[in-house]
């Protein structure tokens, strides 16, 4: 169904959230509440959420936690409101360490890629002509609700078929920009240990592709050019992850609630990692 139908009131619905203001925001989208099990997520820019909506629908079948579709039309997308925190603020909260993070992003990309290929995606990334399978090129802490049916993966704006070590590598990355600060987020350094953990559990290799994962990075039309200039010193700690198990659980521990106090402290939601389709 089309967003801007009526059909059960959603059109009046919609009209109603949108003139109000969004209850969380990103670089790309805002998303207004449209009762209790709906939100509507919406582009700030002229788009087609037709792929996005087909690839979720795609994962949701083969039974890949994923929000439902309720409806998708140009910038709009009527989603299934999920309930819980992301990983990263229930990191920073306490409620999971930084360990449990990384198994459950390995686990959720390992998921992922056992999924087999949507034959003729025309959003094949990678040159390969089919693809090998299903990625999301955007799996991060702050794109896992944890939900009281578990983690469910959100905001499928670059997914398509694609090889999977590059969705691996792009994880990595996103977690070492964090981790060394070109990525203003409240996880600060303790995403390094996160990256560190998440290294050692990782489906696949991280590493063959990340040449490839810094040059999708580099086209990120959302990130500024200070963040796009770390990118490099951003690969090299992916390449150079902390060896030395006793130090590594040592200054994870230390530089988690050294996030977790400052986050108290500032009393604000973490924020959104900022990605675009390439």
């Amino acid at each position: 169904m089309a967003p801007g139908s009526n059909r059960d009131g959603l059109g009046d619905a919609i009209s109603r959230a949108a003139s109000g203001e969004p209850f969380a925001a990103g670089r790309e989208a805002d998303v207004f509440l449209l009762d209790d099990v709906r939100v509507l997520r919406r582009y700030r820019y002229a788009t087609d959420t037709t792929h996005e909506a087909e690839v979720m629908a795609y994962a949701a079948d083969r039974g890949y936690p994923v929000p439902a579709v309720h409806a998708a039309r140009g910038s709009d997308m009527v989603l299934e409101r999920l309930h819980g925190p992301t990983m990263a603020q229930a990191g920073l909260a306490g409620q999971i360490s930084m360990h449990e993070c990384a198994a459950m992003l390995a686990d959720l990309l390992r998921r992922l890629h056992a999924l087999p290929p949507r034959q003729g995606d025309s959003a094949t990334i990678g040159g390969d002509a089919t693809g090998e399978t299903i990625v999301h090129l955007d799996l991060h802490p702050e794109n896992v609700l944890l939900t009281g049916r578990g983690p469910v993966v959100i905001d499928w704006r670059n997914a398509g078929d694609g090889p999977a070590d590059l969705d691996t590598a792009l994880t990595a990355l996103i977690l070492a920009q964090v981790a060394i600060g070109s990525i203003e987020h409240p996880l600060g350094a303790a995403a390094g240990g996160l990256l560190d953990h998440f290294l050692d559990l990782a489906p696949g290799d991280p590493i063959r592709l990340l040449d490839d994962a810094v040059a999708l990075r580099r086209r990120q039309l959302t990130m500024s050019p200070e963040e796009i200039a770390a990118i490099d010193t951003a690969a090299a700690r992916v390449r150079n992850p902390e060896r030395d198990t006793a130090a590594r659980v040592r200054n994870s521990k230390q530089d988690t609630t050294a996030a977790q106090a400052q986050h108290a402290k500032t009393d604000r939601p973490a924020g959104e990692i900022p990605t675009e389709r390439p």
